[in-house]
């Protein structure tokens, strides 16, 4: 997967409700905005899909020959002109920046000082000063920037933090052995850090901690619990066993299997072998709730949806799960794709619009859309977009790519157009 493939545009939708909307909606926000822009709505900018702002888009869309079906849909959005575009979330914005996205922004600004009338699509002072506002009570550098940090903060509930506890790294420490000290998750650790969980910690690198920490009581100086990895159960390999069929067996990534043997998933395995089980490895019961043929359907369906070379989709599931949608990782990554639970979230608040079921289905429209805009990233580049879907996309630029990272990529490149 490492070779540049011809991607077409992914099309982004957002259904316009047909009936009240009892909740707002930053993206109705948004195009409330860019047909205000056009003359085709004169309501006031709320966020809320009523018969003014459905008219609007009907009017758009049928004066530009596009099917008017209430849908949001790419060619909507550039029929919209320079408020159509880009989506929420896929640029940094600053002082000047114009365009849809800074009109979700402002929208969701109002509560932190930004007049309604101000809501225009326009990045002014008066945007910069309310997000600082906003980044203040979020507990992050108020900046005035709008960049990834503070898009993830945007789309949870802003709370003020009276005070924010930290932690000093020590010499050997990882999220893993921090988040234990503490008694927190250490994805929570790493998110309210705004870092990846596979960021190299530093010693005397200051950590904020998650709300909940509290210290672990009488903990030895300088112990550091490590990660947990295995469990003691082990697996006598078979005649004729591979990988793929014993992760099937255990309901666990064969990655992950390979990777807690130190051994590469293109290791051959000879009968009698005893393989270490992942955390979080039980024998499946019975017959697979999905087939193997219903998810390659999906996988399918959705790399058709995002413009993403389904050969690639399959591949890089095949590698995460082998097609399973039970298994759950170590440190908690979901389904088939393999998402963590925070990754899933953000895809669903900026990526996709809208929260995708928690099924099979979801869990590779979730995972297909995340691997699109790691793709959109790295302008198309296989082999760095499946490198930060593993390590992640910041990790990949201000790193590089770890070892085992590059093991990963070459092996879903080996699987490229065979499962």
């Amino acid at each position: 997967m490492r070779r540049r493939i011809a991607i077409a545009a992914a099309v982004i939708t957002a259904l316009v409700s047909a009936g009240p909307a009892a909740a707002t909606s930053g993206t109705i926000a948004a195009l409330q905005v860019a047909l205000r822009a056009h003359g085709l709505y004169a309501g006031p900018v709320d966020g809320i899909s009523g018969p003014l702002t459905r008219k609007g888009l009907v009017t758009l869309q049928r004066s530009n020959g596009i099917a008017a079906v209430g849908r949001i849909d790419l060619r909507t959005r550039r029929a919209l002109g320079a408020l159509g575009a880009p989506l929420f979330g896929q640029r940094e914005l600053g002082l000047g920046a114009f365009g849809w996205d800074v009109s979700e922004l402002e929208f969701r600004l109002r509560r932190f000082g930004l007049p309604a009338s101000a809501v225009d699509g326009r990045f002014t002072p008066a945007t910069g000063a309310a997000l600082r506002r906003f980044q203040s009570a979020a507990g992050l550098p108020a900046d005035g920037i709008a960049g990834p940090v503070t898009y993830r903060a945007l789309v949870r509930p802003a709370t003020p933090r009276k005070a924010v506890r930290r932690h000093v790294v020590r010499d050997g420490e990882g999220f893993y052995a921090i988040a234990a000290l503490y008694h927190v998750d250490p994805a929570a650790l790493a998110r309210t850090n705004g870092v990846e969980l596979t960021s190299v910690l530093l010693p005397g690198q200051r950590l904020r901690l998650p709300a909940g920490a509290k210290a672990t009581r009488a903990a030895p100086s300088g112990s550091r619990p490590a990660r947990p990895t295995t469990t003691s159960a082990v697996h006598v390999v078979e005649s004729g066993e591979g990988f793929f069929s014993i992760a099937a067996r255990w309901s666990v990534s064969p990655w992950e299997l390979a990777r807690v043997n130190g051994l590469a998933l293109t290791s051959v395995l000879v009968p009698g072998q005893r393989l270490r089980l992942p955390v979080g490895a039980r024998a499946a019961a019975g017959q697979a709730s999905t087939s193997r043929d219903t998810v390659r359907a999906a996988l399918d369906h959705w790399s058709a949806a995002y413009g993403v070379d389904p050969k690639l989709a399959r591949a890089l599931a095949w590698m995460e799960s082998g097609f399973q949608p039970e298994v759950v990782s170590n440190v908690g990554a979901l389904g088939v794709m393999q998402l963590l639970p925070e990754s899933w979230e953000w895809v669903d608040a900026l990526l996709i619009g809208r929260v995708t079921p928690r099924t099979y289905e979801g869990n590779v429209q979730a995972g297909v859309r995340y691997l699109r805009w790691q793709l959109d990233q790295f302008g198309g580049d296989v082999e760095l977009a499946l490198a930060g879907y593993y390590q992640g996309a910041r990790a990949v630029r201000e790193i590089g790519l770890y070892d085992d990272t590059k093991r990963y990529v070459a092996i879903i490149l080996q699987l490229y157009g065979s499962v």
